[in-house]
């Protein structure tokens, strides 16, 4: 795709599309009335028809047509000036690249310099196009090449897929070089690297020591009721058996964890041979933003420019960036960003910065000069970071413009008005930054494709928020590129290590299982987090341990960033049959049962028959699906975009025109293409839940693939988290109501999935699990209110033990702290982020968990729903200024009245026992646990409400009246000034004795 093709922005429905122009600064362009070449000093000459004779259009730069040949056959063929790859004119021999351009020879029209500098071949196909108007638009008319089925491929056509192209790997299952020896060849790209077992046996021996423990104590429960107390009594009961099964369905999917190493060496010995084109699959990244004054653009602006400069082959990578907002401020900053990546990445690139988000890099605390030998780097990387700064003035400029909107709407450079000013009702847009003839840096290096898409909007449509987003990015980005294989990405989750995508690619390109694997998930990690961690913001406990469970079964689930899938496992297919590596027979609850699928071998013979002319190349598995589908209800009515769904190894024809491809582009983003299709419901992002990640990887898991946890040592992605106290419960409130939805859904792992039986168990249990979590807040609730209710009433859920009873319950403390232990040890997950996790466990339960089971009801009961504002991706100037700052909010409600009342059930409990004599305080401690146990995880919430400390802490003021109040009313009982004398027995003798 060309870089200077302009804004394109169009409406398939309403039949129209528009080429925006020169809404950029032109590029410096050269006078050319000297007529003296500027590389050998002799005239330039003229063409036969008698023209000036011009060898590049972009900036007209002075160059004899001599120069010109031997710069295209023998040099970089690239204008010295402005970077841009020349072209070939009439006449002139072909060179190796030419075969990527239109192959007509007459290319009279091409190189009119008085016209802009977008290529006219960009959007004219055979189509009707009135001239630009004044503006500097133009409008296509006519109708967009559509058709209702595929178009039947024969051998000559498949066969450029075959060998894959640039885009893709050969389809044979090992890629064997002649160079390279048998043993190369075979070498996995990763392996398994399992637990020690003298770490991971006595961690099973306790788990199931637990489980037992814990039944022996709900008999006992069960069996030993309060009389006094039999409505508290019940009540936790209830509780601790819905506890019980809530730890299994989150213990047991555990059971198996599992570390994965990688091999990058191996990975490029196969697939990228000196002085060979790079084998490596391609790779379109997506990034998706909404609202550019929540996630500030320099934030989206450092995510891009770290994903320009991965370490990947550069016509391997397309970054499309998503702006659901169809703001202005985010296409101009990106347009920015477009260019300070020419300067950024050649930097980033010769002295191996990391990590390769200029923001992350210039900020960090640690010494730049490590490593470094190259004499000129520390003046460079001084320029560099000027440059930057530069670059964030620009930005930061736009923004303080961009917050008053004027009331005729915004205006683009050219005069032309901004599509986009009303964000409910605008066409789809679409504009390429960077990519082929005109995507490199200073250096004259290729850069990346870097391309703005917004999704047109109409009112009366369902758009379906970030998952339709996603999915018109999957089709856009199969009409212009159309690689293998796709990273999302958070516009806040910039890329840490540049060898991430080679990470991903030694599980994906593994010629052994990677053909099975849909995605492969890298956890989350993040900067800007307070040292304590106060909130489990890093949420390490789930990163660390829970997804190395799930990564020893059928793999971990989508998390919603840091992922890179298979096109063709969103795209809703099975995974492929074939040989399966020998594997140690185990127990079906561990690895689910094995069945064999039947159908008649006549019936599978007829249908491929029946479409081998149609899918030719295609393995039998697809053949029959295939035969089964109707194309148009499947995918929609675009003829491009469907074969592309069938190339496995992705790539896009080379017959294909520019404009073709826009029209096309632009034709899958409208607002109605996904109606009566299985978008959303069996193709791409799911929808039918705001956490729509979760539903999308349990689909695919559902139909049999398998996914991979891939942590390298060095973290692939990180992000920012809200450390504030109510922005960090509201997003946990969007997550917890998403798993709602799907628990009231058609897709809840409860129901769904049995048919085919390719869901494991414990891979269910899991799923289960993410679903039914919002509703341990009811059990919650009422067991962190219990203990204020026994101090106040005198009355206790459990009646007098005996020694021999008191052992069940040590038992069970000991078992469930020796789990604990146990899971750090195998783990390396620390003992203060254990506890910060339980402690928010607690938090998150009593408010934003209860608030989602509350809204999730009302929602499916009397079709409520709540919209959600996007999380505030800024931060304060001041380290952590952040974390406190107070934003009151409902979710505060339920957690500060269990604070409260068990404070007061504290203080009512000793003081009753001081009143009552010391025969009183032997029942008092058991009561007293329990509400310190509540008060401890409250703990960290207590300390978000009393704002910045930089005074006495409230926390202080708190337990000094409290501490205040018990030692006063001991003073009083004991009386120590006040001599006591003793007297005679009144009870024996009376009164009067």
């Amino acid at each position: 795709m060309e870089a200077s093709a302009g804004l394109v922005a169009g409406s398939h429905n309403r039949n129209e599309l528009v080429l925006i122009r020169n809404h950029e600064e032109p590029k410096p362009t050269r006078s050319l009335n000297g007529q003296v070449c500027e590389i050998c000093g002799d005239d330039i000459g003229l063409t036969v028809e008698g023209d000036l004779f011009v060898a590049c259009n972009e900036c007209g730069f002075p160059a004899c047509r001599p120069c010109y040949e031997y710069e295209r056959s023998e040099g970089s063929q690239v204008c010295p000036q402005c970077k841009t790859r020349y072209k070939r004119l009439k006449g002139s021999p072909r060179v190796e690249g030419d075969d990527e351009e239109d192959g007509d020879d007459d290319i009279d029209h091409e190189f009119d310099i008085t016209r802009s500098k977008a290529r006219p071949e960009l959007l004219t196909n055979n189509k009707d196009i009135t001239e630009a108007d004044d503006d500097g638009s133009r409008q296509v008319s006519g109708e967009f090449a559509l058709g209702g089925t595929v178009e039947k491929f024969d051998d000559d056509r498949l066969g450029w897929r075959a060998g894959a192209g640039i885009h893709g790997v050969p389809e044979t299952a090992d890629f064997e070089d002649p160079n390279m020896s048998m043993e190369e060849t075979r070498q996995p790209l990763s392996r398994k690297v399992p637990i020690a077992s003298s770490k991971l046996n006595p961690y099973r021996m306790v788990i199931v020591l637990r489980l037992v423990v814990l039944a022996v104590f709900l008999r006992y429960r069960l069996l030993n009721p309060v009389p006094d107390a039999f409505g508290l009594w019940l009540t936790s009961v209830i509780c601790e058996i819905w506890f019980a099964v809530s730890w299994i369905l989150d213990q047991f999917p555990k059971w198996l964890p599992i570390d994965r190493e990688t091999y990058l060496d191996r990975l490029s010995l196969r697939f990228e041979r000196e002085g060979e084109p790079s084998m490596l699959s391609a790779v379109d990244v997506f990034v998706s933003t909404v609202d550019p004054l929540k996630e500030p653009p320099i934030v989206t602006a450092n995510t891009v420019l770290s994903i320009l400069a991965v370490d990947y082959p550069v016509e391997k990578v397309s970054c499309y960036v998503s702006d659901d907002g169809a703001s202005m401020l985010s296409f101009e900053s990106l347009s920015e960003t477009a260019e300070f990546a020419r300067k950024w990445v050649p930097f980033c690139k010769k002295f191996s910065i990391e990590p390769r988000a200029p923001e992350m890099y210039f900020t960090q605390k640690v010494d730049y000069l490590k490593d470094k030998t190259q004499p000129t780097f520390v003046k460079e990387r001084r320029a560099m970071k000027r440059e930057y700064e530069e670059f964030k003035v620009r930005i930061n400029a736009m923004v303080a413009k961009a917050i008053k909107i004027p009331p005729e709407g915004w205006i683009m450079q050219d005069g032309t008005p901004w599509p986009g000013n009303n964000t409910r009702d605008h066409p789809g847009m679409i504009q390429v930054f960077l990519g082929h003839n005109g995507g490199f840096d200073t250096e004259g290096n290729l850069l990346p494709r870097l391309v703005y898409v917004s999704r047109e909007k109409r009112p009366g449509f369902q758009h379906h928020k970030k998952a339709g987003a996603m999915n018109s990015l999957i089709r856009v980005s199969a009409v212009l590129t159309n690689a293998p294989f796709m990273l999302n990405l958070d516009c806040d989750h910039y890329v840490n290590n540049s060898k991430s995508i080679r990470e991903a690619m030694c599980f994906l390109m593994d010629p052994l299982v990677g053909r099975r694997v849909c995605y492969v998930q890298f956890p989350q990690r993040f900067d800007g987090i307070d040292r304590n961690d106060r909130y489990a913001n890093r949420n390490t406990v789930f990163f660390d341990i829970n997804m190395k469970g799930l990564d020893g079964i059928q793999g971990p689930v989508y998390v919603g960033t840091g992922c890179v899938f298979r096109r063709q496992a969103l795209y809703g297919y099975d995974p492929p049959s074939g040989p399966k590596r020998p594997k140690m027979v185990s127990c079906d609850c561990c690895f689910g049962s094995r069945k064999k699928l039947k159908f008649s071998k006549s019936d599978a013979g007829a249908a491929q028959e029946a479409i081998l002319p149609t899918f030719q190349g295609m393995d039998d598995g697809k053949k029959l699906s295939m035969s089964e589908m109707n194309l148009e209800k499947r995918f929609g009515q675009s003829t491009t975009f469907v074969t592309s769904t069938l190339m496995e190894e992705g790539g896009v024809p080379p017959s294909s025109s520019p404009a073709s491809l826009l029209k096309e582009a632009i034709h899958v983003i409208s607002c109605g293409y996904e109606d009566k299709t299985d978008w959303g419901l069996e193709l791409g992002w799911i929808y039918g839940s705001i956490t729509e990640d979760i539903l999308t990887g349990f689909k695919m898991h559902c139909r049999g693939w398998r996914s991979i946890y891939c942590m390298p040592k060095r973290a692939a992605f990180k992000g920012s988290a809200p450390i504030n106290l109510s922005d960090r419960l509201n997003q946990v409130l969007r997550w917890a109501l998403g798993s709602v939805e799907i628990f009231f859904s058609r897709h809840s792992p409860i129901l769904y999935g049995y048919q085919d039986g390719h869901l494991k168990w414990l891979e269910r249990f899991a799923y289960v699990n993410t679903t039914i979590y919002p509703f341990t807040s009811l059990p919650l609730l009422a067991y962190c209110t219990l203990p204020a209710i026994c101090l106040l009433t005198g009355k206790f859920i459990m009646p007098a033990i005996s020694t021999f009873a008191s052992l069940f319950f040590i038992a069970l403390f000991i078992s469930i702290f020796a789990t604990g232990i146990l899971e750090l040890r195998w783990s390396g997950v620390r003992i203060e982020e254990w506890w910060r996790n339980e402690q928010f466990w607690v938090i998150g339960g009593v408010s934003a968990h209860l608030f989602a089971v509350v809204q999730g009801i009302l929602k499916v009961l009397a079709g409520i729903d709540t919209n959600f504002t996007v999380t505030s991706k800024a931060s304060d100037d001041e380290d952590f200024g952040e974390l406190y700052a107070f934003k009151w909010t409902t979710l505060l409600i339920p957690p500060t009245t269990i604070l409260v009342i068990n404070i007061i059930g504290v203080v009512a409990g000793i003081s009753d026992a001081i009143n009552n004599g010391y025969n009183s305080w032997g029942p008092l401690f058991g009561k007293l646990f329990f509400a310190f146990w509540v008060i401890v995880h409250l703990y960290p919430f207590l300390k978000g409400l009393m704002g910045r400390q930089n005074r006495t802490p409230t926390i202080v003021v708190i337990w000094s009246i409290l501490l205040a109040s018990i030692f006063s009313l001991l003073w009083v009982r004991i009386d120590p000034f006040v001599l006591k004398t003793k007297g005679p027995d009144t009870k024996q003798c009376g009164i009067n004795c």
